[in-house]
């Protein structure tokens, strides 16, 4: 993939340093945090809320708290993100005007761990997500190792696609997709929901692949491989494929982001047509 080395967004927050999400919790202190933390673990219900700790806004001490030494090489990841965050925002605040609504930017937050969102507490094995009620993308940077070596999808623009997927979500939740099937989810049963869950993260897989089709077509960015290389980054984080690495058997009713081949199917076909009307999801009888 052809990028800007050196480039540096401002709708990046870094907060690897660690001490912010200490002190960015009402400013209570280590120990009081380190008590909220585990009780939130044990309960699974996010407790900072109770005193007020929940979000982080823009601004606050956890927001602006510096970041930890970084290598070389971890600082030309983070010019990397930053450059395909901007230039898919930047597309989508093209595109969506088109269907009555106006893009709005969301930030990414790099961190080491763990972190404080307004979605409740991640630690990095949670993977890349993206928080609906800060609108915010969440990475640590360290998965893109463990995509390489774990999953086996190496390559820039495997990275690219999965900071793209996380946009696709920000891009629902602007156009309120997200809110109304979180609203459905909560009248169904848990299968029911998870299948409505995985139409939602096929759809942001589209969504990435729109992305990808104007890079490829409007910008000369794409270079040889590099679609081959978001596919199979696709499929590696197929729920059947993640399912058969961790625990050995397949189950698909606890699945919630699609298996290996509709994942690919869903990417492709917005790298394709780099149509927004080909990504509705939830219409399609066959995923």
């Amino acid at each position: 993939m052809r990028w800007t080395p050196g480039y540096q967004s401002g709708n990046v927050e870094d907060r690897r340093g660690g001490r912010g999400m200490m002190r960015g919790a009402g400013g209570m202190g280590i120990g009081t945090f380190v008590i909220l933390l585990v009780l939130s673990l044990i309960f699974k219900r996010d407790l900072f809320q109770l005193v007020g700790a929940g979000g982080v806004s823009p601004g606050s001490e956890t927001a602006q708290s510096p970041p930890a030494a970084t290598t070389p090489e971890e600082e030309q990841l983070k010019s990397f993100v930053s450059f395909v965050l901007d230039d898919a925002q930047n597309d989508w605040a093209q595109v969506l005007p088109r269907y009555g609504a106006q893009y709005r930017p969301a930030k990414l937050v790099l961190f080491r761990d763990a972190i404080q969102s307004a979605c409740g507490f991640a630690e990095s094995a949670t993977g890349p997500f993206y928080c609906p009620g800060d609108e915010r993308v969440y990475i640590d940077l360290g998965f893109y190792q463990e995509l390489k070596s774990r999953f086996g999808a190496p390559g820039d623009f495997a990275q690219a696609y999965v900071l793209a997927h996380e946009i696709g979500h920000h891009v629902q939740k602007l156009l309120g997709i997200a809110d109304q099937v979180e609203a459905l989810r909560g009248r169904m049963s848990q299968g029911q929901a998870n299948a409505l869950q995985v139409r939602m993260e096929l759809q942001a897989d589209c969504f990435a692949g729109i992305w990808a089709n104007h890079a490829a077509e409007t910008k000369n960015i794409i270079e040889p491989g590099d679609i081959e290389e978001a596919l199979t980054a696709a499929a590696a984080v197929g729920d059947d494929r993640i399912q058969e690495q961790t625990q050995g058997r397949i189950d698909p009713e606890t699945f919630t982001h699609g298996t290996s081949e509709q994942r690919q199917r869903w990417l492709h076909r917005g790298i394709e047509t780099g149509s927004f009307g080909a990504c509705d999801t939830f219409k399609a009888a066959d995923l």
